[in-house]
């Protein structure tokens, strides 16, 4: 049978190395691999690429996103161009001047580095908007700014209480400041305008769009469900499914509800069911242990630091009862869902771990490939229980390097030997722990090159700083396992992520081979084709 797609004249990465030349697709599926014999299974329909020395590889895939989000936030106040407190705030500015339509001023993706302590002022914001509520939440979403007028819509004042889960930063008089900490957040954000149903769908199609301009063609969404006013994508990705313009594999990971317990699993069932469509499904369910680590709501075992390098009380916030949990996950395991944790922390990473081995010990094994996202610290003492436990560590690569939010907001708040524990990627795959990749978009960029760039180097694209942590660096082809892979493995798309006969023919082809450069030119490489089950979903315009 003559094949539909033939690829020839470059490297292919398979899962024995870049040792093919060839690639033959037929329907949705890779049909060969191999060199000159492939060429025989060109007809007169086939369509040949000529890799021209390129390299092909399977499509990327991005273990821990936040589509719809990314997508609304780049239709609305986008700041995550900006570098510096008056960049952000002339963005902010032109935004309000452009829509004067708009009752609130909403987005967010600033950074915390662009302002002292990471904490802006609501009069920054006042000065620039000060007729309308402005609600911006930050780069890493665990914190938002907002100024007087939404504040005072919101009704915080010096004698509102923080909320359980979260903070209300406060200036020296004890009036709120203008920044609001994880749980606070949703004491304004449940007033700004929610996106409507048609708003969502075309976020997640333009997310898509630009997703698969990057050579992604399969992702887990880190949190479908209600979570801090956040818009849920469910019926964005169910309407996608059903008309057939998602054209990505999906993975849906459920919000647990850290309000509640296990009361909230029957409608995790009936979630399950009810959202898994086509290339949609919904077999994971999403728990968040603790907050991030520059705002001190990293679960720690240890108190973080103060300025002085003095303990403080503050060991960071756990969102679910560390008590509870094991009898949580015990329970989804046995149900057949798989748990994606964000553990930050390394109370958090090990709170995580001892409710899989809970689950394991109440359960036995089975196939369910829990995975803990992000994995700020580490005790080195855990590192080795992701492999003997069968957790994958899914790594978001780009936050592993010196940037200000690291230098400033951290590691003085950590202490050297907790910092030298960050984002430990070497340490994990020597110690035997399958590692999958991640971006955390809108955190920050999808770009699975610039993630793969900075695990390899430790240093950020185009970054002339010190290597961070050399010792953690991972090799090329390692990053790219864990975007691929890696990936496919926690996405339980087992007939994805390797090039290979029988495989589906979900497949990039990069500008160059990035073996034949040096490893500090990683991230100069760009995607000139993707396709997913041999159907062509971009096209670089000198593809």
């Amino acid at each position: 049978m003559h094949a539909d797609l033939l690829f020839t004249g470059g490297a292919v990465l398979t899962p024995k190395g870049r040792t093919a030349t060839a690639v033959a697709v037929t329907g949705d599926r890779v049909t060969a691999v191999g060199r000159e014999e492939v060429h025989d299974l060109a007809g007169p329909r086939t369509e040949v690429v000529d890799l021209a020395g390129r390299l092909l590889l399977p499509g990327f895939q991005d273990a821990h996103v936040h589509p719809v989000p990314a997508g609304l936030e780049l239709s609305q106040c986008d700041l995550t161009g900006a570098r510096t407190a008056d960049e952000t705030l002339a963005a902010v500015r032109a935004y309000a001047d452009a829509h004067p339509e708009r009752e609130w001023i909403t987005g967010g993706g600033w950074s915390m580095e662009a302002f002292a302590g990471g904490t802006p002022t609501k009069e920054l914001l006042d000065a620039v908007v000060p007729d309308r509520p402005v609600y911006l939440p930050n780069r890493d979403h665990h914190g938002a700014w907002v100024n007087s007028r939404a504040l005072a819509l919101a009704g915080l004042t010096r004698d509102t209480p923080d909320p359980a889960d979260g903070r209300i930063d406060r200036d020296a008089s004890g009036e709120p400041s203008g920044t609001l900490q994880e749980g606070a957040m949703q004491l304004v954000g449940r007033l700004t305008p929610p996106a409507t149903p048609a708003d969502r769908l075309a976020a997640l199609l333009h997310a898509q769009r630009h997703l698969h301009a990057l050579g992604i063609t399969a992702w887990q969404d880190a949190l479908v469900g209600d979570f801090l006013g956040m818009d849920d994508p469910a019926e964005a990705y169910l309407a996608a499914a059903r008309d057939g313009s998602l054209t990505a594999r999906v993975v849906g990971a459920l919000w647990w509800d850290r309000e509640r317990g296990a009361e909230q699993v029957p409608e995790l069932v009936e979630r399950r069911a009810a959202l898994s469509h086509g290339r949609f499904s919904a077999g994971s369910v999403k728990l968040m242990l603790d907050g991030v680590a520059e705002t001190g709501t990293a679960a720690l075992l240890d108190p973080y630091l103060d300025r002085c390098g003095c303990a403080t009380a503050n060991r960071g916030t756990s969102f679910i009862d560390a008590g509870q949990l094991p009898k949580y996950v015990t329970e989804l395991d046995a149900l057949g869902f798989q748990c994606h944790f964000h553990a930050l922390g390394d109370r958090a990473v090990r709170d995580a771990l001892d409710a899989i081995e809970a689950a394991r010990a109440t359960n036995g094994p089975s196939d369910t490939r829990p995975h803990l996202a992000h994995l700020q610290v580490v005790q080195p003492a855990d590192v080795p229980r992701f492999a003997t436990l069968g957790a994958t560590a899914n790594i978001q690569p780009l936050w592993a390097a010196h940037e200000p939010q690291m230098d400033e907001l951290t590691i003085p708040f950590l202490g050297p030997e907790r910092a030298a524990w960050q984002y430990p990627f070497g340490a994990l795959l020597r110690s035997g722990a399958r590692l999958a990749a991640g971006s955390d978009w809108p955190v920050s960029s999808p770009d699975p090159l610039h993630g793969i760039h900075v695990a390899v180097n430790r240093v950020s694209p185009g970054g002339d700083t010190p290597v961070f942590l050399p010792g953690e660096r991972i090799g090329l082809t390692e990053a790219l396992t864990a975007y691929t892979a890696g990936s496919a493995y926690v996405n339980h798309l087992d007939d994805t992520g390797a090039v290979r006969a029988g495989a589906l023919a979900d497949l990039v082809v990069l500008d160059r081979d990035p073996f034949t450069g040096p490893p500090e030119a990683i991230a100069d490489t760009r995607v000139a084709l993707t396709y997913v089950g041999g159907g062509r979903v971009y096209a670089a315009q000198e593809a």
